[in-house]
C-alpha cells in the first residue's frame, strides 16, 4: 500500500523533470512555438465543445480554430461576429487572451526562473560553487514572449570561478531582485486587471447610455468588464460587440478608461514598469529596487529597460501618437466617419483610433472610410514592433557587439527580412483568392489584402471589413456582417492568416533577419 501511495508524486517529478528538460535543451522558439498551438489547440476544444447563443448558427470548426488562435496570440481577426459567442465562451476567450499576453508570458517566466533561484543566502552561496553549475547552453533572456527564455540567467548566477564576500553579496543581491521583480510583476498585471475592470463597471452603472447598449444584446456587465480590461491590457483587441467599440464612441468616458490600459500594457509597459520599480524603490527603500534600476541588463529581463532607453521609447510612443493623431484629425473631422460626433467626442474618439492602430486594434470607427493616406500610415505602424525607439547608437551597446561578432550577408539581410516573409504572404493570400480578386476588385483590393496581412501579423486586428455595396456586380445574396475582411476569405486563406499570426507573435525570433524597425 505505501508503494502506491507514493505513486502520484513519483509521476509529478517524473512530469516535472520531463518538462525541465524540454525548456533547458530544446531550442526557444520551439518552446514558444509548442505553447501557442497547444494554447491555441485547447481553446479550440473548449469553443467548439460549448454551446453558442441560441439564436445563432455554430461557426465552423476552422471558424472555431481561427478565433480560438486569434485570442491566444492576441490579434483579434475575426471571421464570425463576437456577439455568436456565449457567455461561457466569452470567458475561454477571456482565458485565451490573458495567458496569450506579453506581460502574463513574461510573468511566467519570471517565475519560473525564480522557482530554480536557492531559496536561501546560504544555498546561494553554496551553489555559486564552480562544480555545482548545471547548465552547459543557457537559453537566451533578450528574446521574450515564453516562459523558457527566462532561463538564460541561472548560468550568470549560478556559475564563477572565483568567489570572495563582495561577490557573495552581489550574488545574494542580485538573486533577491530577481524575485522581488517576479513579484513587482505579477502585482503590475493584478492591479491593472482588477481596477481596470471595476472602472468599467462602474462607468457601465453610472452612464445609463452604455448600460442600455449591454442591456440591448443580451451581455453580462461583469464579463463585458473583465473581458473588455483583459483584451485592452493584452493588446489584443476583441470586444464582445459585433460593432467592436463603434457603439460607445459617444462614450468618451469608457474610451478614456481603455486608452491607459493599453498604453500600459504594451508600448509603455517597460517605461511604466521601470517607473513602479522607482516608486518602490523611494518608498521602501529596498537595496533590490536599487540593483534593479542600476543593472537591467544584467538581470536579464528583456522588458526592463535601462532609464535612457524607457524614456526615449516613451517620447518615441507619444511621438507617433502625436503624428497620427495630428494627421487623422485634419484629414477626418468633417468626414463621414465622424458624422454625429461633437467636437470633444471627435477628439476623444481619433485619439482611442491612433493609440489602438498599435497591437490592439480596438475600433471605434469604420476603417474602410478612413482615407488612404491614414491606412497606410497605420499600416507602417502595425508594421513596427512595439518597443521601437530613436535610440541613439551609443546606447546601442548590444547591436554594436552583435555587429563585431558577426556581420551579416546582403541575402540574410534581404532574404530572411520580415518584410520578404510579409510580401511571400500577400502573394500567397492574393493566389487564393485570385477569383474574388477579379470579380470583387473594391473589396478584395490589394490594399485591403496587404492590411489583413500586416494586421494579423503585427497582432493587431484592424480590419477593412467586406461592403456588399462595394460589389460591382450585384448577383446573389448578399448579407453586410460584422466580422473581418478575412471572414469572406477562402479556408486556404483563412489558414494562411493563421500562419501569419503564429508567425507575428513570435516574430522576434527573427530578429537575427531584417531590421527595418530600427530607427535613427
Amino acid at each position: 500500500m505505501n508503494k502506491f501511495s507514493c505513486f502520484p508524486p513519483t509521476i509529478a517529478c517524473f512530469i516535472r523533470s520531463c518538462f525541465r528538460l524540454c525548456v533547458l535543451k530544446v531550442n526557444p522558439f520551439w518552446v514558444c512555438l509548442c505553447y501557442f498551438v497547444t494554447l491555441s489547440a485547447l481553446g479550440f476544444l473548449a469553443l467548439s465543445l460549448t454551446n453558442t447563443n441560441t439564436n445563432s448558427l455554430k461557426p465552423k470548426n476552422l471558424d472555431f480554430f481561427f478565433t480560438s488562435v486569434s485570442a491566444s496570440t492576441d490579434s483579434s481577426m475575426s471571421t464570425v461576429e463576437m456577439e455568436v459567442f456565449s457567455n461561457t465562451q466569452l470567458v475561454i476567450l477571456t482565458i485565451l487572451m490573458l495567458v496569450g499576453g506579453e506581460v502574463f508570458i513574461s510573468m511566467l517566466g519570471l517565475q519560473f526562473f525564480k522557482s530554480k533561484l536557492p531559496k536561501n543566502q546560504q544555498s546561494i552561496l553554496v551553489a555559486n560553487k564552480p562544480s555545482n553549475s548545471s547548465l552547459d547552453h543557457p537559453i537566451q533572456l533578450n528574446l521574450v514572449s515564453c516562459p523558457s527564455n527566462l532561463e538564460n540567467n541561472y548560468d550568470n548566477i549560478i556559475k564563477s570561478s572565483s568567489r570572495d564576500h563582495d561577490d557573495d553579496d552581489d550574488l545574494i543581491l542580485k538573486c533577491n531582485s530577481i524575485k522581488l521583480l517576479s513579484y513587482v510583476v505579477l502585482g503590475y498585471l493584478l492591479v491593472i486587471h482588477i481596477g481596470g475592470s471595476i472602472l468599467i463597471y462602474l462607468y457601465i452603472i453610472l452612464v445609463p447610455s452604455a448600460e442600455q447598449i449591454l442591456d440591448q444584446k443580451g451581455l453580462q456587465l461583469k464579463t463585458f468588464s473583465v473581458f473588455t480590461t483583459v483584451s485592452s491590457f493584452s493588446n489584443c483587441g476583441f470586444v464582445p460587440t459585433n460593432e467592436n467599440m463603434m457603439v460607445f464612441k459617444k462614450n468618451s468616458g469608457l474610451l478614456l478608461i481603455l486608452i491607459p490600459q493599453i498604453l500600459l500594457g504594451n508600448t509603455l509597459y517597460p517605461s511604466c514598469l521601470r517607473l513602479v520599480i522607482w516608486v518602490l524603490k523611494k518608498i521602501t527603500k529596498k537595496l533590490e529596487f536599487v540593483y534593479l534600476l542600476k543593472n537591467s541588463r544584467e538581470i536579464g529581463y528583456y522588458h526592463l529597460l535601462s532609464g535612457v532607453h524607457s524614456c526615449l521609447l516613451a517620447v518615441t510612443v507619444f511621438g507617433f501618437i502625436l503624428l497620427q493623431w495630428v494627421l487623422f484629425i485634419c484629414l477626418e473631422w468633417n468626414s463621414e466617419t465622424m458624422d454625429g460626433l461633437n467636437s470633444y467626442e471627435k477628439f476623444v474618439a481619433s485619439l482611442f483610433e491612433v493609440i489602438n492602430s498599435r497591437y490592439t486594434g480596438e475600433s471605434v470607427f469604420d476603417i474602410s472610410l478612413i482615407s488612404p493616406a491614414i491606412l497606410v500610415l497605420f499600416v507602417g505602424m502595425m508594421y513596427l514592433p512595439p518597443y521601437t525607439s530613436f535610440l541613439p547608437r551609443r546606447y546601442r551597446e548590444s547591436d554594436s557587439l552583435n555587429l563585431k561578432e558577426k556581420k551579416k550577408t546582403f541575402m540574410e539581410c534581404v532574404i530572411f527580412s520580415q518584410l520578404s516573409y510579409l510580401i511571400t504572404f500577400i502573394i500567397l493570400v492574393c493566389i487564393t483568392e485570385r477569383h474574388e480578386l477579379r470579380l470583387d476588385p473594391l473589396n478584395f483590393s490589394v490594399l485591403n489584402i496587404t492590411i489583413e496581412v500586416i494586421s494579423a501579423y503585427g497582432n493587431v486586428g484592424f480590419s477593412s471589413g467586406y461592403s456588399c455595396n462595394r460589389r460591382l456586380r450585384q448577383v446573389g445574396l448578399c448579407n453586410d456582417t460584422w466580422y473581418g475582411f478575412v471572414g469572406r476569405w477562402s479556408s486556404q486563406g483563412k489558414l494562411i492568416l493563421v500562419l501569419v499570426m503564429f508567425f507575428g507573435r513570435i516574430k522576434l525570433f527573427n530578429i537575427k533577419g531584417g531590421k527595418a524597425w530600427k530607427l535613427s
